[in-house]
């Protein structure tokens, strides 16, 4: 997975819906909860005359920023995102435009780099599924892995429940996660669908039946990639990058599958 959308990328987004929308007072306070050591910025008051202005605060903001490590500016931008719509959830808009012509997107109130998550996909998946895939991409971006792997499969797990009881399969828990997978899939009858659909191209049925082979394997791989990770990954605790690329991909497979699942 690549890694070119640096998270201080979000902060220049961040950096323009504070300054046009938050009064000076209010821009010491937000950045202080987010964890801003505010010393450094104390001697910036905003005055009757000869005061500071909103981007000289701003501009000390930045230079507070660059003096913290990667993990200390992920958390100060997702908080200080926060609590920018919280406060004004009209900024939300100008904020998102922003946000994505530098690789980055809002999934709640989560800055999320494109690259892991699109939230323009997000409708066409699961409903039950969609908050579990956010918190998945979050995790993601913050490194914890264990918890991604967590999120991700608890995606696919609402989902698949959901088929489950709508259509009285049994106790979901009682089976393994591929089974699950496999059984729901069937039941949302989505390869049948995809045949018509081909034979409509004019396919012929040869071509048909390899694809709808190598297809329904490449869901069933991916759901073992899902429960193996899931099962082996609770010895890893966020403490190995080399598995990061993995992760994401795992969690490109959750996609998939979830988009499968679907409801149509």
């Amino acid at each position: 997975m690549s890694n070119g959308n640096n998270i201080r990328q979000a902060w220049n987004a961040l950096r323009v819906t504070l300054q046009n929308d938050f009064r000076f007072y209010d821009i010491k306070e937000i950045v202080g909860l987010a964890g801003l050591d505010l010393a450094s910025i104390a001697h910036l008051e905003q005055k009757a005359e000869g005061g500071a202005s909103k981007g000289q605060l701003i501009t000390g903001i930045d230079r507070g920023l660059n003096g913290l490590n990667e993990e200390s500016a992920r958390r100060f931008i997702a908080i200080v995102a926060e609590e920018v719509l919280r406060r004004s959830p009209d900024s939300r808009q100008a904020l998102e435009d922003n946000l994505s012509r530098l690789g980055w997107s809002l999934s709640g109130n989560a800055v999320i780099p494109i690259e892991i998550l699109d939230i323009s996909t997000l409708p066409e998946l699961p409903s039950q599924s969609q908050g579990d895939l956010t918190k998945a991409s979050q995790r993601l971006r913050d490194g914890d892995l264990s918890g991604a792997i967590s999120a991700i499969c608890g995606a696919v797990d609402a989902a698949t429940s959901s088929i489950y009881i709508s259509s009285c399969l049994g106790d979901p828990m009682k089976v393994s996660f591929q089974e699950r997978c496999k059984s729901a899939l069937e039941k949302r009858g989505l390869l049948p669908k995809m045949e018509q659909h081909l034979r409509e191209l004019g396919w012929d049925d040869g071509d048909i039946s390899l694809f709808r082979k190598n297809f329904q394997g490449a869901l069933n791989q991916g759901a073992y990639i899902m429960q193996t990770l899931r099962s082996r990954m609770g010895d890893v605790h966020g403490t190995k990058p080399i598995l990061k690329p993995l992760v994401f991909d795992c969690l490109k497979w959750a996609e998939l599958m979830l988009r499968a699942l679907k409801e149509v």
